[in-house]
């Protein structure tokens, strides 16, 4: 049986047992993936109204905005929810790398075998 949320145009986001949706964020210049993290419905709406991501921590169990203390803000230029409207995606223009680390994205290592080597 098909769920409404598959096919209606109304926001009704599907979050799972803790109250959380997957966010992947993605540059807009490059298209490359910057960063996954997970929003509540709160993350979402500051989402929404600030175009500015924020996240729920699941680590620290709070709403986070994405550069909050370092200025690596992530601003909003658009928001997509997957079919089922269990995964939201963010298009952005980040300032700055994406990654807690200092690199652009948090995806710059590949798998090789059975070891990591930096992604090109």
């Amino acid at each position: 049986m098909t769920d409404d949320r598959d096919t209606t145009l109304a926001l009704n986001p599907k979050y799972d047992a803790n109250g959380l949706i997957t966010a992947v964020a993605t540059d807009r210049a490059s298209g490359d993936v910057l960063m996954l993290a997970h929003m509540n419905a709160e993350a979402l709406a500051a989402t929404l109204a600030t175009r500015e991501a924020h996240f729920w921590s699941r680590s620290r169990a709070r709403l986070w905005k994405k550069g909050e203390t370092s200025g690596h803000v992530l601003h909003v230029h658009d928001i997509r929810i997957d079919c089922d409207q269990d995964a939201v995606w963010l298009v952005v223009d980040p300032v700055g790398p994406a990654c807690h680390t200092g690199q652009r994205s948090c995806f710059f290592r590949r798998i090789d075998g059975d070891r990591l080597i930096l992604a090109e």
